[in-house]
């Protein structure tokens, strides 16, 4: 089974740009977030014709928003979540997948970007961000460790030095603080999730999923960070077949910022 997940940043605008992801990637599972669409104008009928008869999607006017779309059926998790911090923003949508081996969780989440400002006190989106990370770590823990599970997204942390284009000059930039790196590893640990990215690359190599728009030339520059990630079960990690990050999607015309990445899984 190959899952992919895309920030699309604006599912009307660039759906078209669907495409070019299953002619590379051949995905079983989309998983988009920011889609910036309400349900009622979610674009169904080009998805349609790209082959992905089951949708459900989780939508608000202008932002956020998550969608997953499938070749093989899937329903809503009876235990989806709660509404985040309160705010009714549209940013995890929790599903099943039928699979060969047994139905598979996916979770799908947009985690808060933050704001500019890596201060609490003084930024209210970046407090959105770190309560955002506390409350769906202690909602992960209390579900105990996953099973047959992939959780996927634009998580919005590059955690180790080499998700970064400069780990020492990023340090206090939104995405790469300490204390956002913190939180994200306590999720983490909190469902024994297992990186299937750094699975297939090594914590010593560069690995990114997003470039900037205000860079000119981004590939010249590549002031890169991983902001989007894959992780699986401690029972699929042995399962894991492949990966791929779709860097040329952010040459493509009227592109997301962010890049497709896939993982494949002997589910």
């Amino acid at each position: 089974m190959r899952v992919v997940t895309w920030n699309i940043n604006s599912v009307r605008l660039r759906s078209g740009l669907v495409r070019g992801i299953i002619d590379a990637m051949d995905p079983d599972v989309l998983c988009l977030q920011e889609t910036k669409c309400p349900d009622e104008h979610f674009p169904h009928e080009a998805l349609d014709a790209l082959g992905f008869p089951h949708r459900l999607i989780k939508g608000m006017k202008g932002y956020n928003g998550v969608a997953v779309l499938s070749r093989r059926p899937i329903a809503v998790l009876p235990e989806e979540g709660p509404d985040w911090c309160g705010k009714g923003d549209c940013r995890h949508l929790g599903v099943t997948v039928d699979a060969p081996g047994g139905p598979i969780e996916v979770h799908n989440f947009y985690v808060p970007a933050g704001g500019d400002i890596p201060d609490r006190a003084v930024n209210p989106k970046f407090a959105h961000k770190l309560d955002f990370l506390a409350e769906v770590t202690a909602w992960t823990a209390a579900r105990g460790a996953a099973q047959r599970a992939v959780l996927v997204g634009d998580l919005n942390v590059a955690p180790l030095e080499h998700d970064v284009w400069s780990h020492r000059q990023l340090l206090d930039v939104v995405s790469h603080t300490p204390v956002e790196v913190e939180a994200f590893g306590k999720w983490r640990a909190s469902g024994e999730w297992h990186d299937a990215l750094r699975h297939f690359v090594p914590d010593d190599q560069k690995l990114y999923t997003w470039w900037s728009y205000r860079a000119k030339d981004w590939r010249a520059a590549d002031r890169g960070r991983r902001l989007d990630h894959v992780w699986v079960s401690p029972d699929l990690a042995g399962r894991l077949v492949r990966h791929a990050v779709l860097k040329d999607a952010r040459d493509w015309v009227q592109t997301s910022d962010h890049v497709p990445v896939m993982v494949e899984i002997a589910a």
